[in-house]
């Protein structure tokens, strides 16, 4: 019992969809009463005696046809086979089936299979009466008037909602996709930012620091100068512990995000425009400001050493700004956990590469510092990271480690034509697009279609590829369809007229045709015939001899008759011979 109680509540929902809303329920019911009494209402008018079932079975089936649309089709065509009736239910089955059959066999199998069924039926019912060749064609025009045109205009509806709400879903995702570029852009300025700090910032104060701590060690100045100056050097230090903090909770967050599609990799460690415009000048972060760096450790006190080997060449913007912080870093390095010892600065120009080479030795033992003065020094772990990730966007390395004297070593390779990946600026632009571009622009692309361009910034995956309009394919088989139907009509003209030619008999000949004549003879000069105009006159007239067999035709002069009357002409034959003819007028 449950499996059977499963399988009809599997079949009520699949020949009743929801959701059954009150608004849904009242439309269906409406709509099934009203076809069902129209569908009565044209068996009645047609004298078919199938009023009574048929109304029943055209609401059933309209209810059916949104759960069951290629089946329902087939059955309102086989019920329209036998009458009239299921006609409207016709287009709203159509409609339903062109709207809801999403496999292109399923529909075109169920539209031909009906109306071939359809046609079957009109054929067998009334061949007596009509030549098949007429049911034919009119059961083809109006199945294609009343179901196929329907079902086109309810696939184009069908098919443009299905591709608006892909459109839609895809707008929502490009939307998504700009957020995530525009919040990756703002991790990575902050990076750049953290990574600025560190090597500029974090640079001046261990300059400072190692300056100040020069001086606590001056036997020149008083004890409450050397105090102050203790101060100074305190506060340095608290300011570069403070500093390491600021930068790493700016590095964490920026590095914790996963990376954006389409954002590049380039803006994290100073590839921005605005960190490599300058790299060819002294002081703007190239190998020119290298001298600079020099200088400023050698000022403090310190013995730096600067060696240049090879021909000198050009090098990228990002590749001379990447060297200067690999000199800026290591100096630093060597002034906080190597204060007073020697550092040897090194630019090989070899033939595909820049090397640049910074050593020093362990620090020499303090001298002329009172106890607890030393400062610890204070390292955040982040400079060497950033390092690499420089050398890596220009295609280089970094090697950093202790030399055999428990010295320390800082080496890095780095192309001269550097990685130009233009990620900063894609990162910058997408950014500057958050806010000054509109949301229709960004979203759909400077073409005006999804997934071609989101400001500057490519979107992830592959572009879409463009999907043809549901009315290319619609309209061709709407203008297919009444083209079929035209040229039925043009053909049920013609053979109208040509009925009515062959079933029309001039009234001069039927003077000149004698009782008694030969039947061959006589048959010689009638008409062909036609069914279609003549059917509804069998039985007419006056009462023809017993035995005889009859022919019916329309006179061609219809004077003298009333507008509901034909004038008509029979011959009748028996045994071979004319034995009876009649002209007289039979109601339409």
């Amino acid at each position: 019992m449950d499996v059977i109680a499963r399988a009809w509540s599997k079949a009520v929902r699949t020949a009743l969809p929801g959701p059954w809303r009150v608004g849904t329920v009242l439309r269906e019911v409406a709509g099934a009463l009203l076809l069902g009494g129209l569908g009565a209402l044209i068996e009645v008018a047609s004298h078919t005696g199938l009023a009574l079932p048929m109304g029943p079975l055209v609401a059933v089936l309209f209810l059916l046809r949104r759960g069951l649309p290629a089946t329902v089709l087939v059955l309102t065509a086989v019920a329209a086979g036998f009458g009239g009736g299921p006609l409207p239910l016709l287009i709203c089955a159509g409609w339903s089936a062109g709207a809801r059959v999403r496999r292109v066999a399923v529909l075109a199998g169920s539209f031909t299979g009906g109306w071939v069924l359809m046609t079957l039926i009109g054929v067998v019912k009334d061949a007596a009466q009509v030549p098949p060749k007429l049911i034919i064609g009119f059961s083809l025009g109006g199945f294609l008037l009343l179901a196929v045109l329907p079902a086109l205009w309810g696939r184009y509806r069908a098919q443009r909602r299905a591709l608006l709400d892909a459109l839609r879903e895809r707008n929502e995702q490009l939307m998504r996709e700009r957020a995530m570029v525009a919040h990756q852009a703002r991790l990575r300025e902050r990076h750049r930012i953290a990574q600025d700090m560190h090597d500029s910032l974090g640079h001046q104060l261990a300059l400072i620091s190692v300056h100040t701590g020069a001086l606590e060690v001056d036997r020149t100045l008083t004890d409450r100068q050397r105090e102050a100056v203790g101060v100074l050097r305190l506060a340095a230090v608290a300011a570069m512990r403070e500093l390491r903090e600021v930068v790493g909770v700016l590095h964490d967050e920026s590095t914790a995000a996963p990376s954006a599609p389409g954002a590049g990799a380039g803006a994290p460690a100073g590839g921005s425009p605005a960190a490599g415009a300058g790299a060819g000048g002294a002081g703007t972060g190239g190998v020119d400001g290298i001298d600079g760096l020099v200088a400023s450790s050698r000022a403090a006190g310190t013995v730096v050493s600067l060696a240049r080997d090879g021909e000198r060449r050009a090098l990228s913007a990002s590749a001379g700004h990447a060297a200067y912080r690999v000199v800026q870093e290591a100096l630093t390095n060597a002034h906080k956990h190597a204060p007073g010892a020697p550092i040897t600065v090194a630019l090989r120009y070899e033939p595909d590469a820049l090397v640049v080479e910074v050593v020093n030795p362990a620090a020499p033992e303090p001298v002329g510092v009172r106890p607890g003065g030393a400062v610890a020094a204070v390292s955040g772990g982040q400079g060497l990271t950033g390092l690499r990730e420089r050398a890596r966007l220009v295609g280089g390395m970094v090697h950093a480690g202790p030399t055999a004297e428990a010295g320390f070593r800082l080496a890095a390779v780095l192309p001269y034509q550097g990685v130009e990946s233009g990620a900063g600026a894609g990162s910058a632009a997408a950014a500057a697009g958050v806010d000054g571009a509109s949301g229709a622009e960004g979203a759909w692309g400077a073409e005006g279609a999804p997934g071609w361009a989101l400001d500057g910034v490519p979107p992830a995956g592959p572009a879409p590829a463009r999907r043809r309009s549901p009315a290319i394919g619609c309209a061709i088989g709407g203008v297919a369809v009444l083209l079929v139907l035209v040229g039925l009509l043009v053909w049920g003209v013609v053979g109208v007229i040509r009925s009515a030619q062959d079933s029309t008999m001039r009234r001069a000949v039927y003077e000149e045709v004698r009782l008694g004549t030969p039947e061959e003879e006589v048959k010689r000069l009638l008409p062909p015939g036609s069914d279609f105009f003549t059917q509804s006159l069998r039985g007419t007239g006056p009462t023809p001899p017993a035995g005889s067999v009859c022919h019916y035709f329309l006179s061609d002069d219809q004077a003298g008759g009333s507008w509901d009357e034909d004038t008509v002409i029979r011959f009748c034959f028996k045994d071979g011979v004319l034995v009876d003819k009649q002209l007289y007028q039979a109601k339409q």
